[in-house]
């Protein structure tokens, strides 16, 4: 965790210099366009500093008022950094509607665009490192704020290839197009954010999760482990919850029921890297199980086995067993 903060107070930081170097180039031409990507600037200096208070609050231990500890903060943190980006977005296309009745005249333009290409290296760099780290540490806080760093750098070379047309041609109009576009791509970028962050609050299941999963699970499943559905997956900060279905023998007993459901609990969190949290609903089987069950020599069979059922996100994730696949 102590990792994660060090991660974005120096994005943090690096953010304010970033910020400052967007604005002296925006001084220097008076370009609207360069205005558009020194203002979203400010967004990821705000989003960074309210990371790091996610990510603090993210790593205390449950207690009992909240019991699946506080790892939902991040998704506030995602909220509020999408919610930036859009209201940014917002009145980037304002001014650009205004310049295009009330043009400025542009100027320094070469200038300008040294400092805002090293500003976009900068961006990419620190992004792309921080996606990176995301994975390793399972941050959700870490992937939004690296993925804003690189769709900013995105924006910026689009934004260097209009200041050089403009600075060659001299078409100035060309400057409140450029802002225009910029203005709606942050504005999507500020919407996905807003998606994906409403999804975690409304406890949807991660589907690409599930499909982690399911993949651990086929890799590595054993005969008695007949059908696994109902399975859902919520991520809380740097910790998954998981919870299941899984069919087995009617004849086991407790003893071995709770040996297998160990297991399963054992693989998943091996397979996926991750700090999970299972619950598992151990199910007994029924004779409409006998077709597709990989049990060898069972002493209940009704009918022999005749199909085999590849478990997949789809599969896993019905709420039912897996009678008529």
């Amino acid at each position: 965790m102590n990792k994660q903060k060090n991660i974005i107070l120096f994005a943090l930081a690096a953010g304010v210099v970033l910020m400052l170097t967007k604005f002296t180039a925006y001084l220097l031409t008076n370009s609207n366009a360069i205005l558009t990507d020194a203002m979203e600037s400010i967004v990821n200096v705000v989003a960074s500093g309210f990371a790091f208070y996610s990510i603090h609050l993210s790593a205390r231990p449950k207690d009992q008022n909240h019991p699946y500890g506080h790892g939902k903060v991040e998704f506030f943190s995602v909220f509020l950094e999408g919610g930036l980006i859009f209201i940014a977005g917002v009145l980037i296309l304002g001014k650009a509607v205004y310049n295009i009745f009330l043009p400025e005249p542009l100027g320094n333009l070469l200038e300008g665009i040294g400092l805002v290409a090293l500003t976009g290296i900068v961006n990419f760099a620190l992004g792309t490192y921080m996606v990176k780290q995301s994975k390793l540490l399972n941050s959700l806080t870490l992937q939004a704020d690296g993925k804003h760093l690189q769709t900013d750098a995105y924006s910026t070379a689009g934004l260097l290839v209009g200041l050089f047309i403009i600075y060659v041609t001299g078409m100035a109009w060309i400057d409140v197009v450029l802002s225009i576009g910029l203005g709606l791509y942050i504005l999507f970028s500020g919407y996905k954010l807003l998606r994906k962050s409403i999804a975690g609050l409304m406890d949807e299941s991660d589907m690409k999760l599930v499909g982690d999963v399911a993949a651990v699970l086929q890799r590595y499943r054993r005969d008695d482990w007949i059908d696994v559905h109902n399975l859902r997956v919520q991520r809380y900060g740097h910790e998954l919850h998981i919870d299941c279905h899984v069919t087995l023998p009617n004849y086991y007993d407790l003893n071995k029921v709770h040996d297998e459901v160990s297991a399963i609990d054992q693989l998943i969190n091996k397979g996926l890297h991750a700090n999970a949290e299972l619950f598992i609903h151990a199910d007994p089987c029924v004779p409409a199980c006998c077709h597709y069950c990989r049990v060898k020599n069972c002493p209940i069979r009704s009918e022999a086995s005749r199909v085999d059922i590849v478990w997949d996100k789809r599969i896993i994730s019905k709420n039912e067993k897996h009678f008529h696949e």
